[in-house]
């Protein structure tokens, strides 16, 4: 991109130094610092400059002044309205990255929630499964609680564009075609989301958007998508893509933006699936509503605890309109217990991921539902009031700040609309008590007692003043507590400071 260079001077309207020399080097000292705008708006100001050569006299009037004005003014005008709204090109992505204007409409404000079909069924997918879980979705009740996008994973093409360039679905997985398909997804109230990858394919080898970012995000909008996940396979080489991370990402976010100003429609929920390559976190937000931050999940308790480490030096990162998306649920895969499946859902729930069932639902059991339907810690990952994610206030078995994948941190803290939220994760592989004082978590006031809400018995549990045991949490088991605060602890509770650093007296006595 070609830099504009300015002098560094400060100019003064209509004025022109002497000898027509530089605006640094000879600008009379007056103008540089704006004298004649101190002097009476009726009085034509005139100030004469010499030199050996020539001597020029410079004649104020406030009608120069305001045309002046008008005219650097309209000028400024039509430079705006001629600045073009195309997708940014390679040179200018070097540069930096845009934050869209149209990010912040209503899109991707919390978590989105909903199905994939990956985890579940890999490329064994068409219409007919589509329909049958976003119908189970509904009749299951899972709709109601927010499981709103029936979300269509890799393997849905064809294997080559058509003639005119544009992707076609897959004929014989989706004969009827995605327009009637996703007109029926939202007849069920439901919304529909696609996948597609910002290289030259799919992970699975079929056609990526590289190159026709534009032309793909139109067609997904035609068909009627509400949702893009967008993957990280195929990489073009460097001597032809000269984009890095972020650049490739912008290219679809700029495309897709474009889309929603051209269009007036809301842009597609951008759903970044680059595995936390280059960081996201700090910068994905830019581009689109969530970001991987790890590599694939799978559904054993090794890939959950080392995810849940992972996010847990970045749980800064989500907030509203921006997520740190955690990979699909596994709760009903594989070998996971029933405590480690609610230990994957609090965390996933409570860091703010969004919650995307992975399981068949043709088949699912009362247990999966029960974790799947947890009314209580779905209200903290849907929160409208208070966006951010728990975080760890102690790391429990490792120091603070320690990154162990198998044994991540185990005590967790955050704000909600209605209290305070801890998650108290047992990662050992026994059964365990967890103690820890309220005071620990910055969202405690000292000298007050709390109510205690079990977020998994969905039971209330007297109040806590000062600290709180749970006691024989199982081996990757979770607790889930909701606090609220119940007015001053008893009087004379002693010690009279929890955190005894630098508790004092008010006569100067230092309490040890």
């Amino acid at each position: 991109m070609d830099k504009l260079y300015s002098s560094g001077c400060e100019i003064c309207a209509d004025c022109i130094c002497s000898g027509g020399a530089s605006p640094c080097s000879t600008q009379p000292e007056k103008c540089r610092h704006g004298f004649f705008s101190s002097l009476p708006n009726n009085q034509a100001h005139v100030y004469k400059a010499s030199s050996k050569e020539r001597s020029i006299t410079i004649v104020f009037t406030p009608r120069s002044i305001i045309m002046t004005f008008l005219t650097l003014s309209f000028a400024a005008l039509l430079a705006y309205l001629s600045l073009p709204s195309k997708p940014l090109t390679t040179a200018a992505l070097h540069d930096g990255v845009r934050k869209h204007p149209s990010l912040h409409n209503g899109v991707g404000k919390l978590p989105f929630m909903g199905y994939n079909t990956w985890n579940a069924y890999h490329c064994d997918i068409d219409e007919d499964l589509i329909l049958t879980t976003a119908n189970l979705m509904k009749s299951l009740g899972l709709a109601e609680l927010g499981y709103q996008h029936m979300n269509i994973d890799d393997c849905w093409a064809e294997k080559n564009r058509s003639a005119s360039g544009d992707l076609v679905a897959n004929a014989t997985r989706f004969p009827s075609g995605f327009n009637n398909l996703t007109s029926q997804i939202h007849d069920l109230g439901l919304k529909a989301g696609i996948y597609g990858d910002s290289g030259w394919f799919t992970c699975q080898l079929y056609p990526g958007s590289y190159l026709n970012e534009a032309r793909d995000a139109e067609q997904f909008q035609n068909w009627g998508f509400d949702l893009l996940k967008y993957d990280n396979c195929a990489v073009p080489f460097d001597e032809i893509i000269e984009l890095g991370m972020v650049g490739k990402y912008t290219r679809m976010a700029d495309a897709i933006a474009n889309l929603s100003e051209t269009t007036g429609q809301p842009p597609l929920l951008f759903s970044l699936c680059q595995w936390g390559r280059e960081q996201p976190w700090l910068w994905a937000r830019k581009l689109g509503q969530t970001w991987r931050t790890t590599d694939d999940i799978d559904a054993d308790w090794e890939h959950l605890a080392s995810i849940i480490n992972q996010n847990s030096f970045i749980t800064w990162a989500s907030d509203f309109y921006g997520h740190n998306d955690m990979d699909i649920l596994e709760v009903g895969n594989g070998n996971l217990t029933f405590d480690e499946a609610k230990s994957h859902f609090t965390a996933w729930s409570l860091m703010k991921s969004p919650l995307l069932i992975g399981t068949d639902l043709t088949v699912v059991t009362n247990e999966t539902l029960e974790v799947l339907m947890n009314p209580e810690i779905i209200a903290i990952n849907q929160d409208h009031v208070v966006g951010t994610s728990i975080s760890p206030f102690r790391w429990g078995i490792n120091p603070d700040w320690t990154f162990n994948a198998t044994h991540p941190a185990q005590y967790w803290s955050g704000e909600s609309q209605n209290g305070t939220i801890f998650m108290l994760l047992n990662v050992l592989d026994e059964p365990a008590d967890m103690f820890f004082n309220l005071t620990e978590s910055p969202w405690i006031n000292a000298g007050r007692q709390y109510s205690v809400r079990d977020l998994w018995t969905h039971t209330d549990n007297g109040t806590a003043v000062r600290n709180f045991t749970a006691e024989a949490v199982p081996a990757h088991g979770v607790v889930a507590l909701l606090m609220k605060d119940a007015g001053p602890e008893p009087a004379g509770t002693q010690p009279p400071c929890a955190r005894p650093e630098w508790c004092i007296d008010q006569n100067g006595t230092l309490v040890q």
